[in-house]
């Protein structure tokens, strides 16, 4: 399906599947396939709370609403149990880039903490490892980059949050693009984690804590100014502090945003009252993710779907969305800026024009930008960055 005359074809399922798109916050425990979890729990000998996909589908609460976010963590205490080996963990990172990959994310970053899968003894360098070559062989096979964001867990000593930055550290450069904060946030402030961001800080990698989830801004201030935040995982509730709201847009602090996981954990009580809609009018620099492709049972298209449907993005605002994902990943300037050019180029062909504010693929001409020409300067006007 492409765009014909010029004229922007309606926003359909079909179109958003099409359309080149990021995720940037998507869970490896948590985007497992039903099938996949039941051949290795067979194969390890591991015991499940059911024996086939519907009842699996129950034991996690697929894409059901649950009390609160500890009751929607308990799932992935089912899935950690059978990725406790290197096969495993190389077979779930393949197949997430797969599913990722068939639905035109151009772009995939995945986190887990190596520290949840050591039960059998595997060190936490070939945990990574064992992710990492999952990711290159699915890299290898579809049109898509992957890089991994080695998490510490809030609930969990410091000193292992440690030892897990310190594996980022050595892995920087060879897959690990960044380090997150993840758990529940409620009495486990990230203020307590602060020595793993220094060294992160220190070594000049990439943050990202989720922060404003289920607790209050407070999260969200402990994640920017004492870990050092580069992006905020959810920052659902940062629109109950406008001052901070203000300091993240005027920084250009992306926020990863998960439509469907926050209704699921009751962080909102329906999408129609979710906030992505504010932080989009006021200049928040937002994406639209998965968190959990499993458990939520959600996919970007669907999540963008989601957005248009309950939030009223256009096909012109859901565009500048997928831009934003983009232009918020942690890729190399160079390497980010060449993929935005097949972006905004793929946008233009499927939709008919190019993302607000989009970079031209090819080398600008005077016909191209006509009165954005000045002649008495000889300079071209053109703004890159409006997203």
């Amino acid at each position: 399906m492409s765009a014909k005359n010029g004229k922007s074809p309606a926003v359909t399922p079909e179109l958003l599947h099409q359309l080149p798109k990021t995720d940037l916050h998507c869970h490896l425990d948590g985007s497992m396939r039903l099938s996949t979890i039941l051949e290795l729990a067979e194969k390890q000998r591991v015991r499940l709370p059911a024996d086939d996909a519907p009842g699996l589908a129950r034991a996690i609460h697929q894409g059901e609403r649950c009390k609160d976010l500890v009751e929607y963590l308990k799932a992935f205490d089912i899935t950690c149990s059978v990725l406790q080996t290197e096969d495993a963990l190389e077979r779930a990172a393949y197949e997430l880039a797969e599913d990722a990959a068939r639905e035109n994310v151009w772009h995939l970053e995945v986190r887990y903490a190596p520290i949840l899968h050591t039960r059998r003894g595997l060190s936490l360098a070939r945990i990574n490892d064992a992710v990492i070559s999952g990711l290159k062989r699915a890299a290898r096979q579809y049109d898509i980059t992957t890089g991994v964001i080695l998490c510490g867990i809030r609930n969990m000593d410091p000193r292992d949050s440690y030892r897990l930055a310190e594996l980022a550290v050595a892995y920087k450069g060879r897959g690990v693009m960044a380090f997150d904060l993840a758990g529940g946030e409620a009495g486990n402030p990230a203020k307590d984690h602060q020595e793993s961001f220094a060294l992160i800080l220190d070594n000049n990698m990439n943050t990202t804590v989720h922060a404003g989830e289920a607790y209050g801004p407070a999260s969200i201030k402990q994640a920017l100014h004492y870990c050092g935040a580069h992006r905020i995982g959810h920052g659902t509730r940062l629109a109950e502090d406008g001052d901070l709201l203000a300091y993240v847009t005027d920084r250009r602090i992306p926020l990863e945003v998960c439509l469907s996981s926050n209704e699921q954990t009751s962080v909102v009580d329906e999408l129609s009252r979710h906030p992505l809609r504010l932080y989009f009018d006021v200049g928040v620099r937002v994406s639209v993710n998965t968190d959990n492709r499993l458990i939520t049972d959600t996919t970007v298209s669907k999540e963008l779907w989601l957005a248009h449907q309950h939030l009223g993005f256009t096909l012109e605002e859901l565009k500048v969305l997928i831009v934003q994902g983009f232009k918020s990943a942690f890729l190399p300037y160079r390497e980010k800026s060449a993929l935005m050019r097949r972006v905004n180029d793929q946008l233009a062909d499927l939709t008919g024009s190019l993302p607000r504010g989009a970079v031209l693929a090819r080398e600008v001409d005077r016909e191209d930008v006509g009165h954005a020409f000045d002649p008495p300067s000889g300079e071209f006007k053109i703004d890159t960055d409006r997203v």
